[in-house]
This record gives C-alpha cells, structure tokens and sequence, in this order.
C-alpha cells in the first residue's frame, strides 16, 4: 500500500509551476498525494492585473487538482533585493505542512527571480524536507536531467488545459510549450531506449534529484 506523501512546489511567478511540470503535479494528485504550490510573488506590480494572475492560477488549480496554491508579496524581479523575505516566506510555507517531497527551480537559471528561487528554497528544503527536486525552466543553463517523468495522453491534455487558463500573458506561446512537452525526453534518452516505452507514453518533464531518501522495507 503506498503512503500519500506531501508535496510542495515553489516556484517565482503564477504558471512557472504548470509550465515545468503540470504532468506531474496530476499524477501525484492521482496517486493520493497531497500538492500545495507556493508562489513567491504575485507575477504583477499592478493591482489589477495580480487579480487576474491569482485567478488564473486557481483556475488552473482546479484542473490538475492541487490541494493549496498560496502566494508571497514578494515583488516581481526584485528576488535579489529581497532574501531575507523570501527566506521568511519559504519556512512559513515549508511550517505549513511540513513537506516529504519538494520541486523547485534548478538554481542555474537566467532569470534572476529563478535563480534566487532556486537556491532559497534549495537552503530551506536540505533541512525541512527528505526529498528535493530540481525541474528545468525555460531560462534554465547546464541542466542535466538524471530524472524524466513520462506521461500520458490523458495528463498531456490536463496540462495543456491548465496552461490555457493564463490567457494574461500573451508573450508566452502555451502550445509551444505544450508541444515541447512532447519533446522533452528526445534531447537526452537515447532512441533504442524510447523504442521500449510503454504504449501510451506520450511527452515528458525533465528533473533534476537534488536528494532522496530510501528507507529499507520492513516485513
């Protein structure tokens, strides 16, 4: 019988999260698996449009079943001038429901918001979780995957509907990363072993295992 675990995403802005791995986030709410994400920031320096981005978010929520989505007043690409608060906001959300899996972004990332997301949450989760998991994002150097999610059909489209909800940012091409979902595990598994997947198998979502934690089995 497995245990549901806990699981916590944290990411920097509204559809990081959907983006890097709405594939996953469904399959662990199938498979029992309580899924909180928290957002550092609000995406949004104007009222109305954080709004809109909130609303987005939980819209999306809604389709991949995440239990909580919860967010920080951090402001949107000023993560470097903020640590302390980000800090803070990482172990009220860590304090929440103390977490035995978490996502978050590879902490080499162009993106200064990525990056200093990365490496708070990285700090906060080697001491507060068992299990810590780097996903790509697009702006993401030197990544290496040594984990590759493989989905189906069925969670391709869960994704691919999430994505719809963030009509707001339009310089964001969601099909596109719909499609590179599909994708995804070419750059890097070998095609001998791709012509052993299962049939059904259909897209993937790229990690990085920062640290896992095995326990033996008992009788």
């Amino acid at each position: 019988m497995t245990i549901p675990r806990s699981v916590l995403v944290i990411v920097a802005h509204p559809d990081d999260a959907e983006l890097a791995m709405g594939m996953r986030i469904r399959d662990h709410v199938l498979a029992g698996d309580r899924v909180r994400v928290h957002c550092l920031s609000t995406g949004s320096t104007q009222k109305d449009a954080v709004a809109v981005r909130r609303d987005e978010c939980l819209a999306a929520s809604k389709i991949l079943g995440i239990d909580g989505y919860t967010f920080s007043p951090i402001p949107d690409t000023r993560f470097t001038d903020h640590r302390g608060a980000i800090n803070a906001a990482l172990f009220d959300a860590f304090a929440t429901e103390r977490p035995d899996v978490v996502y978050t972004h590879y902490p080499d990332d162009q993106h200064l918001d990525h990056a200093v997301t990365g490496e708070e949450a990285t700090t906060v989760a080697m001491r507060e979780a068992a299990d810590l998991i780097h996903f790509r994002s697009p702006y993401s150097r030197n990544f290496e995957p040594n984990l590759y999610f493989v989905g189906t059909p069925d969670l391709l489209a869960a994704k691919q509907e999430a994505l719809a909800c963030f009509s707001s940012q339009q310089q964001l091409d969601m099909a596109v990363f719909g499609g590179l979902t599909v994708l995804a595990y070419r750059q890097h598994v070998h095609h001998r072993v791709v012509e052993r997947f299962p049939d059904g198998a259909h897209g993937a979502e790229t990690f990085r295992t920062a640290r896992q934690i095995v326990h033996a089995s008992r009788p």
